[in-house]
């Protein structure tokens, strides 16, 4: 057989990548995510091939930016449809989270399209009747659009418990973020404008523009001529003196 089209893409060090018990589809999501992105940055959203994480699809998912803090699911596996017991497609994915912990995703959502980098959440459902107690896993990872810009994420949610009564709303315990190497070939978003908590209001050397001087005018018509030496601004009237 001849291998000469095989790159190194196709071969994954699965070792760094070893699951937490009942989590292997986010291991292999990641994995494969990893391979695509090679030594890039970030890989590109049309080169997610289904068949890549043919063991992961139904807790695997991608989302468009729409809006700062605000990304739209546009494919989303069966998992996805069963924690909420309706088609999910089109709804933006803090609809998965309970309302105290919308804010907070929203914010990571942001942070994984602009810095680019890569998130990762445990996540508990508490009890309620007819609910069981849950917990999950979701992995952030993102993805550029055709246009070069950083506004699409490969996602993958795993919830493990019985999922009772739908919906089932995620409560958010912990959260990473790791902030992917500079130097690739990613954009940012076009348009963006950052957020005022993360804006720097101290004006720390080398981040904002130097203040512009203010020179000070003299009195009158006092004012500097050429060579920046004080001198007489000339009169708007002059009198003229004729002896006829």
């Amino acid at each position: 057989m001849d291998n000469s089209h095989h790159t190194s893409q196709n071969v994954i060090a699965m070792s760094e990548y070893q699951p937490e018990s009942g989590y292997a589809a986010i291991a292999q999501i990641e994995a494969y995510w990893e391979a695509l992105r090679g030594s890039r940055m970030v890989p590109k959203r049309s080169e997610i091939d289904p068949r890549g994480i043919e063991g992961a699809l139904e807790n695997a998912f991608i989302v468009e930016r729409v809006a700062a803090g605000i990304a739209r699911l546009r494919i989303a596996g069966s998992h996805l449809n069963d924690l909420m017991g309706m088609e999910v497609r089109g709804m933006p994915l803090t609809a998965l989270f309970a309302p105290p912990a919308r804010q907070e995703v929203s914010k990571t959502i942001e942070e994984v399209f602009q810095a680019p980098g890569t998130a990762t959440f445990k996540l508990t459902a508490p009890a309620a009747e007819g609910r069981p107690e849950g917990e999950a896993r979701m992995i952030l990872l993102p993805l550029k659009s055709d246009l070069g810009d950083v506004s699409r994420l490969l996602g993958c949610l795993v919830y493990r418990g019985t999922i009772g009564l739908a919906p089932r709303r995620l409560d958010v315990v912990d959260r990473s973020f790791t902030m992917l190497l500079p130097g690739g070939d990613a954009q940012p978003i076009r348009g963006f404008e950052p957020r005022p908590d993360r804006a720097d209001s101290t004006g720390v050397p080398g981040f904002a523009a130097p203040a512009p001087e203010f020179e000070r005018r003299g009195t009158g018509n006092r004012d500097t001529d050429g060579g920046g030496r004080p001198g007489k601004r000339p009169p708007y009237l002059r009198l003229v003196k004729s002896d006829d």
